[in-house]
């Protein structure tokens, strides 16, 4: 059985179109779970229309690490796989994800291939990847699909709106670190897998299209990423590759701050500086999780370096 897990927060408008693709799924074994993050909409009564998903009503925000999180406890598949409820799958989306995990043993995560909601020829996610910075990123995003991405890969990452995890490999490396609470749990929980020698596959054809920034974004976004990416940093990056690439991350989260700086009278700005000031405080936080995460690293650079670099994919 696959669960599909539903973080959901003031989503009414979104749910019905998320919901109905599920129910047109070719997949014959599926649980849905939607976790209410204490909406004050119509959330609930848009869920109470559909009585094969479970609903789990939290009644207050516990940020998407939390509402996933309880999602994770409560599902009983063998597959588990965050979806966004500003999303559409298409027919055959998860009978794909059951493929990928079938003939690929060695994978613990599946992304899928996500395009716009609104513009269905381009790309959201061809999977993710980070750079030597240490910095996250949209693999072919924005870009036209022309079938460059039409081939199965092993990438670093699946992003969250989309993300298909193995149980057996959540049971061994943990669930999304509710410390984050928004932004950047994907790619912390993806190191985790990859350091753990844990494989991502990129599946072409498990499709889902993604009203991008329609659930999420503006000044809490900010404060979360600037916090967040300073987090995974702290928590992930082996020290193997700190000593070659240091000047780069530090770099990479100077050229933040002076860009927030410069920009400082914008409110999004100004949240940006303050998730930077907060990473830096939780850093000792953060290097005591570090402790447990690398000492159960199984990997060396020669194995993270070749999904960092270009073209961010190994095949399969």
């Amino acid at each position: 059985m696959i669960s599909v897990i539903i973080p959901n927060w003031n989503g009414a408008h979104h749910l019905p179109v998320c919901l109905d693709s599920l129910q047109r799924q070719t997949y014959p074994h599926v649980e849905v779970i939607v976790v209410d993050n204490g909406s004050r909409d119509e959330s609930l009564d848009v869920l109470a229309h559909y009585p094969d998903v479970q609903t789990l009503a939290l009644g207050e925000n516990h940020g998407f690490t939390g509402a996933c999180n309880a999602g994770f406890r409560a599902a009983q598949g063998d597959t588990q796989v965050l979806l966004n409820n500003d999303t559409e799958a298409s027919p055959d989306w998860l009978t794909a994800v059951a493929a990928a995990f079938d003939a690929y043993p060695e994978v613990g995560l599946v992304a899928s291939k996500m395009l716009l909601f609104d513009k269905r020829d381009t790309f959201h996610t061809a999977g993710d990847y980070v750079t030597p910075d240490g910095l996250a990123h949209n693999r072919g995003v924005w870009q036209k699909d022309e079938g460059q991405y039409d081939h199965p890969a092993y990438v670093f990452s699946a992003c969250g709106g989309s993300a298909a995890y193995r149980k057996t490999m959540l049971d061994e490396i943990g669930l999304l670190d509710d410390d984050f609470f928004f932004s950047f749990e994907d790619v912390d929980l993806a190191w985790r897998a990859q350091l753990a020698g844990w494989r991502c596959l990129y599946a072409p054809d498990a499709v889902v299209y993604h009203k991008l920034k329609a659930s999420g974004g503006g000044v809490t976004a900010s404060f979360h990423d600037g916090r967040n990416r300073i987090y995974t940093l702290v928590k992930n990056y082996p020290a193997v590759l700190w000593r070659v690439y240091w000047r780069d991350v530090l770099g990479a989260q100077v050229k933040l701050a002076r860009e927030a700086l410069h920009l400082w009278r914008g409110p999004a700005a100004r949240a940006t500086l303050r998730g930077l000031t907060a990473g830096i405080v939780g850093i000792p936080r953060m290097r005591r999780k570090r402790r447990a995460i690398q000492a159960a690293r199984r990997v060396d650079a020669a194995y993270l370096v070749p999904l960092m670099t270009p073209p961010y994919e190994i095949p399969v």
